[in-house]
């Protein structure tokens, strides 16, 4: 790497966020280095294949307000939505019909009439709901004083996990989690043809198509502010210049790399974050033995189970891919001996007989969905830390963990494209110096 270069804007980190920092800078008209450390892009996006079979980090659901980011970028999506008639909902070891809306209420046995009847007046209220107020009120404050019915808070909590892959509601901003269940009623979430690494794979032809240069196994040691603007040195030795750096990172790596100009904000953003975990059973099969059940939740069970093949083409003709996880509760102790035996009496209570069907089996114990809870403590999601780093002019950050919108790849991709347009903007007002400190 030529350490005489100098472009205008490097991004450190080459997953959904900074693909599109990089991708909406270049666009803007600057010139863009992107520095990831692991051997190709795409971060947590990234996805396996075993045996024909195609696996995500994870359960992974697309929601209409990350399609219509990825559709601005330039990227469409192929998929259906999963389907949810014939569901499953856990309480107390009981299987019920997990109620989603019309029918589903009626029938089903989790909830009395009573409930029903507040479960109808709440699902018609989401839409028109005024949630700015609620953002710095914890999910479970609020559904302790605006639900009546414990079945129906109880539901409702699930659905605030199952909608956030988050589990903390002691902490949680109940106006994050408002907005976030009023974005899944509104349309449903998409499984995606061939996994998100078609996401990647078609973002990261986009940036090449704009003239982004990336280099991958570029581990960055330092980001750092001189007079003439921004120095990144990477372990290599090499060593760039820039009018402005992009940290696409979790809060703590920012953190890590920075000192002098922005390193107290980056560090008190690092302190305040717990990040979001769950535990994954991920699973393929050559056939599924009960094909009308696809769906799953836990009402008192923080659990998710879902045949992602049931609406994306993910295995070969007649297999079935299926994803099982535990929402870690925020700051508990976890036993992942128990959690993998409960996700494996999961499976087996929803498709018996799984195991003579198994081609592949992969449990991940401590699973990094998001790099930190949105609290109410810190004012939910206009609490977030904005791309714009306090006392370091020309450094931006951009992640799952950043500015007001979203709280899964929603957030990644908007911040992302907030940083490049910021980022830009730094080379076109003439290059303007960073403060040193």
């Amino acid at each position: 790497m030529d350490r005489t270069d100098r472009p205008h804007v490097v991004v450190v980190g080459a997953g959904l966020a900074g693909l599109s920092a990089a991708l909406v800078a270049a666009r803007s008209g600057a010139h863009v280095t992107v520095l990831e450390r692991a051997g190709a892009p795409g971060g947590r996006a990234t996805t396996a294949n075993e045996k024909g079979f195609l696996f995500n980090i994870g359960p992974h659901a697309l929601y209409a307000g990350a399609e219509q980011m990825l559709a601005e970028l330039g990227v469409a999506v192929a998929g259906e939505h999963p389907p949810l008639g014939r569901t499953v909902a856990w309480r107390g070891g009981k299987r019920y019909r997990l109620p989603l809306g019309g029918a589903s209420f009626l029938a089903t046995g989790l909830l009395g009439v009573r409930d029903k009847l507040e479960a109808g007046r709440f699902f018609a209220s989401l839409g028109r709901m005024d949630t700015a107020l609620l953002h710095g009120v914890t999910a479970r404050d609020w559904l302790a004083t605006s639900i009546h019915s414990p079945r129906l808070r109880q539901l409702t909590e699930a659905l605030f996990r199952v909608s956030s892959y988050a589990n903390g509601p002691e902490v949680a901003s109940a106006g994050a989690h408002l907005d976030q269940l009023r974005a899944a009623s509104r349309r449903p979430v998409r499984y995606i043809d061939g996994g998100w690494q078609t996401i990647v794979d078609a973002l990261r032809l986009r940036v090449a198509e704009a003239g982004v240069t990336v280099h991958t196994a570029a581990r960055v040691d330092s980001v750092t502010a001189d007079a003439e603007g921004w120095r990144t040195r990477l372990a290599s030795g090499d060593e760039l210049r820039a009018d402005s750096v992009i940290l696409a990172l979790g809060p703590t790596e920012a953190a890590r790399l920075v000192a002098g100009a922005g390193g107290a904000a980056l560090a008190r953003w690092a302190g305040a974050a717990t990040p979001v975990q769950a535990a994954t059973l991920d699973v393929a099969l050559s056939s599924l033995p009960v094909p009308k059940v696809t769906y799953s939740i836990g009402i008192d069970r923080p659990l998710y189970w879902s045949v992602h093949t049931a609406a994306a083409q993910l295995a070969p003709e007649g297999g079935a891919v299926i994803h099982a996880a535990t929402y870690l509760p925020h700051g508990e102790p976890h036993d992942y001996a128990a959690i993998e035996r409960e996700l494996d009496q999961l499976m087996e209570a929803l498709q018996p007989g799984w195991r003579n069907l198994l081609v592949h089996r992969r449990f991940v114990p401590h699973l990094m969905v998001t790099n930190a809870f949105v609290t109410a403590a810190a004012g939910g999601l206009p609490g977030r830390p904005r791309p714009e780093v306090p006392g370091a002019p020309g450094l931006f950050v951009a992640g799952d963990w950043v500015g007001p919108v979203g709280m899964l790849a929603d957030s990644a991709l908007a911040s992302g494209m907030s940083a490049g347009e910021l980022a830009a903007a730094v080379e076109a007002r003439g290059r303007e110096p960073a403060e040193v400190t």
